[in-house]
């Protein structure tokens, strides 16, 4: 049997795109393969090339990643707690590329596009929204042209029994100027004061998925303790 594996993961780099008010990463190296040497000791006895290291300060909300509960809720678990069954399973890819800009994605919409597929979903998939944002993430753009998802959609998703749902886009809303111009702000996110659910965010490569479903995804999160969220290596698995 075939195995594919495709990276849905955006690359994280010191002058990346964020969301506002996340920090870009910081990314410096320690020690050179050369100073690690010297400093331990080692040059000393003829072996003049160790080990090199960085630093990297991230926040738990850039590149992908998947958000904990404590994101909204402050009185939740961080994203150590997150079920790592959750994570891993059945992968169902929506398409919504034909969405306009600001566009609020509905559950009505969920379900046309289920009706596309012809896929019933089942408790535990995990729902990829694919709007396209992701082939400019490298620019300021990303940030404000992309569809999002609505509190309604959402519920839905969750009342089907999927725990764990993306989006190819820097939020699971719509924009942050759309939110300021319909006055809704943030109400996909804010299910979590009423149900259990967790999304992930700044994936991509979506597109590269050759089917809608039938494949596997994995998103396990690191074990940051007591954070608001995760980075993850989010992949889809292809067995033909």
């Amino acid at each position: 049997m075939a195995r594919k594996i495709i990276d849905l993961s955006m690359e994280v780099s010191a002058d990346m795109v964020t969301f506002p008010r996340v920090a870009r990463p910081i990314i410096a190296q320690l020690e050179s393969h050369e100073q690690y040497a010297e400093n331990m000791g080692a040059a000393e006895y003829g072996v003049t090339s160790l080990t090199a290291h960085y630093a990297v300060v991230v926040s738990d909300h850039a590149g992908t990643h998947i958000d904990a509960m404590y994101h909204i809720v402050p009185e939740a678990p961080g994203a150590d707690q997150i079920p790592l069954e959750y994570c891993y399973g059945d992968g169902v890819v929506l398409d919504f590329t034909d969405k306009p800009v600001g566009y609020a994605i509905t559950a009505v919409d969920i379900q046309e596009a289920l009706k596309k597929i012809d896929y019933q979903l089942k408790p535990f998939d995990i729902v990829l929204i694919h709007t396209g944002a992701s082939k400019y993430n490298t620019e300021e753009r990303y940030l404000t042209e992309h569809c999002g998802m609505t509190r309604e959609a959402t519920l839905w998703l969750i009342d089907q029994g999927i725990k764990v749902m993306g989006i190819d886009a820097p939020t699971f809303d719509p924009p942050v100027k759309t939110m300021f111009e319909t006055k809704k702000f943030w109400e996909a996110h804010r299910v979590m004061n009423e149900r259990e659910y967790y999304h992930l965010e700044n994936m991509e490569n979506l597109d590269k998925i050759p089917k809608p479903h039938g494949f596997k995804i994995s998103v396990l999160p690191i074990k940051w303790k007591g954070t608001t969220g995760a980075p993850v290596r989010a992949v889809a698995i292809i067995e033909d």
